[in-house]
């Protein structure tokens, strides 16, 4: 089977949902990056997401839903800290961790919690609301390589999913923030779109995680691994592209200001080079580079989530 792209039209939004509720998949576009969806109550559904992928099933997903009632009921307690997030950042790129209800046995982390988020997407929501159903939605893209942001990366990474609506390019362009809130001080353990000081106005303080989460050990997030978001080529962070000498093609990457001729220059503002980073790196995998160069981004909060997801492209 090959996938194809429609727009996302009422017949369009018909057809994804046919296919949802016949247990199969569905790829979105949502504000962060495009998912990958399928019914959270089916096993069968589900199952598929993690074999299109080739993702480890020690690895959650996070289930998108149309309203926070919707999130309500997946729960198995909604704490007051849930109520003040979701009234502040939903619909938006910032998905809590609670304690999953019972019913729900098909998705969730080894810990009986769930990851939950609305999406700000008008397609996703209209998919969402038109179905009726939870969507299990990991990022669209065969496990530890690239986002997508556009329709044409998901088919690129993914050629066998039956369909792609096509919103547009993300808006975002990097993954959503995760939160948890299971714990006495909510704990950030992937950062992402939604920055830092932004929760930290509705909450106060926020934990951040100590240690990392070995491959193949229990999770209540994705994002968690040490191997992620990598181009095919060889990616190499290094705070002087100009004095890192390898063989074969090179690309490079780096940001306003930094002066290097013939790179591939994102925007110095933190949220802007994150909108264009995926993009950039698929267009320098498309180019058959061996080696991609990445100037290392300040050491900053505002930097956070880019630093992680570079640093994960660059592991071994």
């Amino acid at each position: 089977m090959t996938g194809r792209v429609a727009p996302p039209s009422d017949e369009g939004i018909a057809e994804a949902v046919e296919l949802l509720r016949a247990e199969s998949v569905v790829a979105f576009p949502t504000e962060t990056v495009y998912g990958l969806g399928a019914d959270a109550f089916s096993v069968k559904a589900v199952s598929e997401i993690y074999r299109l992928k080739n993702r480890p099933f020690w690895n959650p997903l996070i289930v998108h839903v149309a309203t926070e009632a919707a999130a309500r009921d997946l729960s198995a307690f909604w704490p007051e800290n849930a109520e003040k997030m979701a009234a502040a950042f939903w619909p938006g790129p910032l998905t809590l961790v609670v304690r999953r209800a019972a019913h729900l046995t098909q998705v969730g982390a080894d810990n009986d919690t769930i990851a939950l988020r609305i999406p700000a997407h008008d397609v996703a929501l209209r998919l969402l609301s038109a179905s009726g159903l939870p969507l299990a939605a990991p990022s669209a893209n065969r496990s530890e390589s690239i986002s997508p942001t556009t329709a044409e990366h998901v088919l690129r990474s993914l050629p066998d999913v039956p369909l792609v609506l096509d919103g547009g390019p993300s808006s975002w362009g990097i993954e959503s923030t995760v939160l948890d809130l299971t714990t006495d001080v909510p704990t950030l353990l992937r950062p992402g779109a939604l920055g830092l000081r932004a929760l930290r106005e509705v909450t106060g303080a926020i934990a951040l995680r100590d240690a990392e989460t070995a491959d193949g050990a229990a999770r209540p997030s994705p994002g968690m691994s040490r191997r992620h978001y990598a181009p095919r080529a060889t990616l190499i962070l290094t705070e002087d592209v100009r004095e890192v000498e390898v063989e074969g093609s090179v690309g490079v990457l780096t940001y306003e200001g930094t002066g290097v001729p013939g790179a591939e220059i994102l925007s110095a503002d933190p949220r802007e080079y994150a909108a264009d980073l995926y993009a950039a790196l698929h267009r320098l995998d498309d180019a058959g580079v061996a080696t991609i160069l990445v100037q290392e981004p300040p050491r900053t909060e505002e930097w956070l989530a880019i630093r992680d997801r570079l640093g994960r492209a660059a592991a071994k």
